[in-house]
């Protein structure tokens, strides 16, 4: 149990006999912000002062009293009633030797255990992975270590997109605009550019049919936009105030609709000035029909349509297993949406039985008053939606793993769905299962839009992936030109995609952050090479000395912590524990990215102030070996269940 674990137990029961219906207070029981007033900080008597009726000082002595923490740490009173805790050096001692002994650090498991199942990354396998799928993959494959090592029991499915329109657009594709000898030579890269083909030329059309009535309603935004602004003043401040606001709203909309007009112009353009493809437009201009109707035939078992479906997938399949290798991801299940195409029309019929869902001009739909528009499970001709499979799926994963949680890690614009979802799969029963959208958001560019290409292009993954291991190659090429061509190799393969998973998981999930390969391949600052430098300089130090790290871990000696950033040192890595529980609160990697970057930046401050194989004694020598050994295995272990690996010598 964590320091502020057993502080924070102590005090419950403290709170309990004082104050029963207030033991939530026990949250404010945090780690101090300034050493200066110690290492942790009770402020519970406060809140109380006017439940209890009595002086807030007085209740923090009652609380501290009651508490009996002498044996964790000293304590002092401060101000209207802040508990101010030091921990006590026995404490620190016997909690680090403990850590050092132990395989697991000293991080005890889960008490209540639970089943997870994370459905994380979840790519449509018709089209190459892109910098959009780096998210969810780091994000969920990193709480999946996480709940794992904490002694969860978890299900990480990755839950493809193997079935639906994507396909119909590549049986098309295939059918009319395949390069036999390209298929013959890479099937994956041909049937990449079928898709990208059939979605420009349907984004082709619908951008003819709906740019005459974007423009108009630009046109009449403007138009009222005008007639506003040649109003009378209005005669007094409300008015005018009010006015004002709707003036801005309008040129808000007014922003949005200009830019909506040019992405479609931008598409039209880029059709119309290539022959080739203006061709091929007017030659399909049944384009967007012709995909449903393939996609309609596959989801009917139509015999062609399978046979091609099979024969695809595996080349789809193979691709993203090369990503997936590389970024070192491995999953319990791959069940994509095709998986569950033979329960779609049973989750129907049970809405309906249930008098859950009801016909609604042809569509069967769920309606629930908290939502504006229903949730439709089967359309008016019969084909079935994400909904409806994404009910299946969790059927089905009920009755296969029991879970206690179901946690879905996928970008932010898909918050409606799940808060659709989650709602009829309550009302459907599954009301005591906990349903949860593990939202993040998008991954910008210098200009702060989606992060593209210079050709405006979606970036892929595998060269994001190829441009991180080269940067990192020219860093060690620089730094370590020592190094054999095979550790350069090993070397800067690890450092590049450990940077670029922890330039990704060091951010709150729930924001949009700038991606940039300098700042992430820094050996200073908040990035992965600070912290995989960190390993590596201890294992120097301890090679230079020729030291037995087995013999410091058996049987560690006390420790000499009379140096402030010693003792510094020593609590920061029995806070380990404190950060994983952190991330656990509300699914957030990036409390751990923060703890470690802070352990980094105290272990070197201590670098910097201590000797340590030139120590002035044996002991003190040991004492600080100890120190740094724990360091390198706390960071090796906090990178480990972020998915990022370490390496020896940088």
């Amino acid at each position: 149990m964590s320091a502020l674990d057993e502080i924070r137990a102590r005090f419950d029961k403290s709170l309990e006999t004082i104050a029963p219906n207030s033991r939530h207070l026990v949250d404010l029981i945090r780690p101090a912000q300034d050493s200066r007033f110690g290492d942790y900080q009770v402020n519970c008597a406060m809140p109380l002062e006017k439940i209890l009726g009595r002086p807030s000082r007085q209740i923090a002595m009652e609380l501290l009293d009651k508490a009996q923490i002498d044996d964790i740490a000293t304590a002092e009173i401060a101000g209207p009633g802040f508990i101010n805790l030091k921990l006590r050096e026995d404490w620190i001692q016997r909690n680090v030797i403990r850590a050092i002994t132990d395989l697991r650090l000293g991080i005890a498991l889960a008490s209540s255990p639970r089943t997870y199942v994370i459905d994380y990354s979840s790519p449509n396998v018709a089209k190459p992975m892109h910098v959009g799928h780096i998210r969810s993959t780091v994000i969920g494959d990193a709480l999946t270590h996480i709940l794992r090592f904490m002694g969860h029991r978890v299900v990480s499915d990755n839950h493809l997109g193997d079935w639906g329109t994507q396909f119909g657009m590549i049986i098309y594709g295939y059918r009319h605009f395949v390069d036999q000898a390209a298929y013959r030579n890479s099937a994956i890269d041909e049937l990449a550019r079928l898709y990208r083909l059939v979605r420009v030329l349907s984004d082709y059309h619908e951008s003819v049919r709906e740019l005459p009535k974007t423009t108009l309603q630009l046109e009449l935004m403007n138009e009222t936009e005008v007639r506003l602004k040649q109003e009378l003043a209005p005669t007094d401040k409300v008015d005018a105030k009010r006015r004002n606001k709707d003036l801005q709203t309008l040129a808000e909309k007014i922003r949005d609709q200009r830019e909506a007009c040019e992405s479609l112009r931008k598409k039209i353009h880029s059709v119309e000035s290539n022959p080739q493809l203006a061709q091929q437009a007017r030659d399909h201009v049944d384009v967007e029909q012709a995909v449903l109707v393939e996609t309609a035939k596959l989801h009917a078992d139509d015999s062609e349509n399978l046979r091609l479906w099979h024969e695809f997938l595996p080349y789809c399949r193979a691709d993203i297993q090369q990503i997936y290798r590389r970024l070192n991801v491995e999953f319990d299940h791959e069940l994509g949406e095709s998986f569950y195409h033979d329960r779609l029309a049973g989750v129907v019929e049970s809405f309906q039985a249930k008098g859950l869902a009801v016909e609604s001009d042809g569509a069967i739909c769920i309606f629930m008053d908290e939502f504006d528009t229903p949730m439709i499970i089967r359309k008016k001709d019969g084909a079935f939606l994400y909904s409806t499979s994404d009910l299946a799926t969790i059927q089905y994963r009920v009755e296969q793993w029991q879970p206690s949680a179901i946690l879905y890690v996928v970008d932010h614009r898909q918050h409606e769905h799940f808060e659709k979802l989650f709602a009829a799969a309550k009302k459907w029963g599954f009301d005591q299962l906990e349903l949860t959208h593990v939202s993040f958001g998008t991954v910008l560019g210098d200009d702060g839009t989606p992060y593209k290409t210079r050709s405006g292009d979606t970036v892929g993954l595998r060269g994001l992936l190829d441009e991180a291991a080269q940067r990192a190659m020219a860093v060690v090429e620089k730094t370590s030109p020592e190094f054999d061509e095979s550790t350069k190799q090993h070397v800067a393969e690890t450092v590049g995609i450990g940077a670029l998973k922890y330039a990704d998981l060091s951010q709150n999930r729930t924001s949009d952050y700038k991606f940039s390969y300098d700042k992430m391949l820094a050996l200073n600052g908040n990035t992965a090479t600070y912290l995989q430098y960190l390993f590596a300089r201890v294992k120097g130090i301890m090679a230079k000395g020729q030291i037995d790290v087995a013999g410091l871990r058996h049987s560690p000696q006390p420790f000499d912590l009379n140096q402030d950033v010693e003792r510094k040192l020593a609590i920061k890595l029995l806070r380990f524990e404190e950060a994983i529980a952190d991330v656990l609160i509300d699914y957030k990697p990036n409390m751990l990215t923060s703890y470690l970057f802070e352990l980094t930046q105290t272990f070197f401050e201590f670098y910097e102030k201590c000797k340590i194989l030139e120590a002035e004694t044996p002991a003190l020598r040991t004492s600080r070996l100890q120190l740094c050994d724990l360091a390198g295995r706390t960071v090796q272990t906090g990178l480990k269940l972020l998915g990022i690996e370490v390496v020896d010598q940088m």
